[in-house]
Parts: C-alpha cells; structure tokens; sequence
C-alpha cells in the first residue's frame, strides 16, 4: 500500500495540481482544499495557485459552464439546485449567470416535464394531496422552481383526470 507523502516541494505540488485539474475541471475552493490537504503554507500556495491560473489549469467560469452543463445534463438537476451548489463552491455571481446560459430553455422545460411525468406515474398514493406532495418535494429538491412544480402538477392531473 502506497502512503501518503507528508511534504512536497512547490514544484511537487505544482505538478501534482496540475494532474488534479486536467483530470475534471476544479474550482478554487477545490485547489485550497487540496493545499491544504498536502499541507502546503500560504505562501505556496498563493504562487502554486497562480502558476494555475496563468496556465489555464483552473479556470472558474469553465468549471461553472461544465457544472452546470453536467448537472443538468446527467444528473437532470434544476436551476436553483445549480446555483446553490456553485455558491457553496464559492463561485462568483457572474459566473454562475455564464453557468446557467450553458442550459437550453426550451430542453429545461422539456427535462422537468418528462421527471415530473415520471415521478407522477409511479407515486402509488391514492390521496391525490399527498401524490401532488410526494412528487412536487420530489421536483424541489432537485432544484426545480416552485411555480414551474407546481403549474405542471396541475396540468398532469388535468390530463390524469380527462
């Protein structure tokens, strides 16, 4: 079993970052963790992080766009889930607007109704309040927008009713 190395030089660690972000796009939180977690002081890090910026390895609006992109894409996550995850991230407010432009309006709308019908399919309630319940807290929690959850739910049980 390979142990963890307990110091490194700048040039280790520069290297090993390096590694660390051409493997999936970071964000700065992610890069301090990470000296931190190699223990490296403030100084180090402050030119590592450099070194970084200036070569491309991290780059805060194309971490936001692929995020973003990902989310939505693969794990079919709302807007508001996106943007709590970025701000938590510490990414900046006018990255987070770059982020949310990644998403087509028109496949937003159509990815919340194709989950919803989903989700409102296999409830098995027969109390229609709580089958609405179980699916909107369902579309909510994903970071979908209350008013959006909530206009679909009457449309399907408009359609479910018919």
């Amino acid at each position: 079993m390979q142990r963890k190395k307990s110091t490194y030089t700048v040039e280790e660690a520069k290297r090993k970052l390096e590694k660390y972000c051409v493997y999936q796009d970071r964000c700065h939180q992610e890069i301090m963790q990470k000296l931190r977690e190699m223990g490296m002081i403030r100084e180090a890090s402050e030119v590592i992080q450099l070194h970084l910026m200036e070569h491309d390895f991290v780059n805060e609006e194309r971490f936001a766009r692929s995020f973003a992109r990902g989310k939505f894409k693969i794990k079919k996550w709302g807007k508001k889930r996106i943007i709590n995850e970025l701000k938590q991230r510490e990414v900046s407010a006018y990255n987070i607007a770059a982020a949310l432009s990644e998403i087509d309006p028109e496949e937003y709308e159509n990815t919340l109704q194709e989950i919803g019908r989903k989700r409102f399919e296999s409830v098995r309630e027969n109390n229609t309040f709580k089958k609405r319940k179980k699916v909107a807290d369902f579309l909510l929690r994903k970071g979908y927008e209350s008013h959006k959850v909530y206009e679909l739910l009457l449309s399907l049980e408009r359609e479910n009713n018919s």
